[in-house]
């Protein structure tokens, strides 16, 4: 399984339009230990660095076949940039216009792109998500969604694939499981969601060899939001932010409860101050792993 992290930001990206904050500007214009962190990811930071809204690319290299989760409004930033061929299937995480506006791609791109997403009816749409993907994009003959059921897996381009319930309120969101069955190659993708998943769920994507892990902001930006923070740690640290994203530390600590052999964060805004924007285990966009 070759993972690539077709993007990692959350709604306005990094750099985001308009913003000269030292988070935007580092990324605009890397200084030289910046430039040498993302060299050794394997990204060129010759344009900058960036964190593009969310899109994962996972190619199954026993079928030769590819499964796109989540379809970014930068979908064609993304596969130009990462030059990656187009998918043979989808799999839509949630209605949130950051992770479905990209489906419009399809037009004149494929002459058939499935698209899997979660047939439970969300109470705030009265549809599923499948229903609001496939209304949504009626008008593209090339797009036929199926609808699956949350914590069954089925099968796509060569993968055992499972959507999870997770905590994303108001809406109905869903992480990932995805499995590749003759090597047991195992990707966990927590979704949009705050650290309150249920037990099944993690259950679900633990014991991962990588996990994708929402971690929106550093948890000192709780006092700024209206809600505060939520479930917070021993030492009083929040691990929500508001009530559906986790923290940067909420997102370490979801790692760790899975028991992920690898882990990086991602849906990670720039409002996480330059000097910790860039750490470690916060992803850029580029990045690859194979399982």
């Amino acid at each position: 399984m070759e993972v690539t992290l077709l993007g990692t930001g959350d709604t306005t990206g990094t750099p985001t339009v308009g913003c000269d904050c030292d988070t935007c500007e580092r990324a605009r214009d890397p200084d030289a230990e910046l430039r040498e962190h993302a060299r050794e990811r394997g990204i060129d930071p010759s344009g900058g660095v960036e964190r593009s809204r969310f899109s994962v690319y996972v190619r199954n290299e026993e079928t030769g076949e590819s499964l796109l989760i989540d379809a970014s409004p930068d979908f064609r930033h993304q596969f130009l940039r990462e030059s990656v061929p187009l998918p043979d299937a989808a799999v839509v995480s949630h209605v949130h216009f950051d992770h479905l506006d990209g489906l419009g791609n399809a037009y004149r791109l494929f002459d058939h792109l499935p698209v899997h997403a979660a047939d439970e009816t969300d109470p705030m749409t009265d549809e599923s998500v499948a229903e609001t993907v496939r209304h949504r994009y009626d008008y593209l003959d090339t797009v036929s969604v199926s609808a699956e059921t949350p914590l069954e897996p089925f099968t796509v381009a060569g993968f055992e694939v499972t959507l999870v319930p997770v905590t994303h309120p108001p809406l109905l969101c869903y992480g990932l499981r995805i499995e590749e069955p003759q090597t047991g190659a195992v990707l966990s993708l927590s979704g949009d969601t705050c650290y309150d998943v249920p037990e099944r769920s993690t259950a679900v994507l633990s014991g991962a060899d990588l996990a994708l892990v929402e971690g929106i902001v550093h948890p000192e930006a709780c006092e700024f939001h209206p809600k505060g923070g939520a479930d917070h740690a021993a030492d009083g640290v929040p691990r929500t932010f508001g009530t559906k994203h986790m923290t940067l530390r909420g997102a370490r600590d979801f790692a760790a409860d899975i028991e992920a052999a690898e882990y990086r964060i991602v849906h990670t805004a720039h409002y996480v101050p330059a000097d910790r924007a860039f750490a470690d285990d916060i992803a850029l966009d580029g990045e690859r792993f194979t399982l």
